[in-house]
């Protein structure tokens, strides 16, 4: 198959990248990052998670997040929505499109959300049907599908399994996350082949972590599969805290120069994107993980 020649970019800084962050960062922050990503051109937005903010407290202000944010119309702004009452949120803050999320190992399910793959998909069955039934998209995650930290080896098969039952449940697209940024380009390309035979590549995404500095040579083994949605993380933010060393989503700029330099349209540009990775850097008092932004901002 031949390699797309546009590819979206869907940036999880905002939500997957910040939300293990120690310190709360402000509303305010959150919400001018989400805008500057827009402004150079992400047409879609991880901007933040209705979730308990028991279990995660940074994601405490999204409906504040969305409240403030001003959207452009031709951006898809996300949340990620686990339950009934997230999607409750989701839909008095106006959101579009909802996310939900499984796993490909049982026990990396039973430790993140304490119950059983099956169980899980379950759960978001009536989330499913609501946002629809609501005029909603709704976004399917698989996590641990190159490896698990408790089992090791995951089988395609099983990863394939997960994400057929997502499709089923009314997921448009499911992104297929290394969580534990373990793989390598060979088992990268097996799993999306086999993904994609059991959904069709047009519902592929994939979501790389580079703990192990792959996630560069696993998307680009990958994009011939046909695979066009590409999920990362503005700065590399983000980690897995399963995983000792992870280093977080692979960096939306790294993904951006990549891409660039195979004559893949994105529709983003490179100086607004290093502005905001450099913004988000300062108010987190920290370098971004990104090579291009450490090479090009100095």
């Amino acid at each position: 198959m031949k390699t797309p020649e546009f590819v979206k970019v869907v940036d999880v800084g905002p939500r997957d990248g910040l939300q293990n962050e120690p310190g709360l960062v402000p509303t305010a922050s959150k919400v001018k990052l989400i805008e500057m990503l827009a402004n150079c051109g992400v047409q879609a937005i991880e901007a933040g998670a209705f979730v308990s903010p028991k279990w995660v407290p940074q994601m405490a202000d999204t409906a504040d997040v969305f409240a403030t944010l001003k959207r452009k119309s031709n951006v898809v702004y996300s949340a990620l929505t686990p339950n009934l009452k997230g999607l409750d949120g989701a839909l008095t803050s106006g959101v579009e499109e909802v996310a939900v999320f499984a796993a490909a190992s049982e026990t990396f399910s039973h430790k993140n959300i304490n119950c059983s793959i099956k169980e899980s998909i379950e759960r978001f069955v009536p989330v499913c049907d609501a946002a629809l039934a609501h005029g909603m998209r709704v976004r399917g995650y698989v996590s641990c599908v190159l490896g698990c930290p408790y089992e090791g080896d995951v089988s395609p098969n099983i990863v394939a399994d997960v994400a057929s039952q997502l499709v089923e449940a009314g997921c448009y697209e499911v992104s297929l996350g290394d969580t534990i940024g373990c793989g390598t380009a060979k088992g990268a390309a097996q799993m999306v082949d086999c993904v994609a035979k059991a959904i069709s590549i047009n519902r592929v995404a994939v979501h790389f972590h580079d703990t192990y500095g792959q996630a560069l040579t696993n998307i680009f083994a990958v994009l011939p599969l046909g695979v066009a949605t590409i999920d990362s993380s503005i700065a590399g933010l983000g980690g897995c805290p399963y995983a000792k060393g992870a280093s977080g989503n692979v960096a939306t700029e790294d993904v951006l120069y990549m891409l660039n330099g195979l004559g893949i349209e994105t529709g983003i540009d490179m100086t607004g994107l290093l502005r905001a990775s450099a913004f988000i850097c300062r108010e987190l008092g920290r370098l971004p993980s990104s090579k291009v932004a450490r090479a090009l901002n100095g």
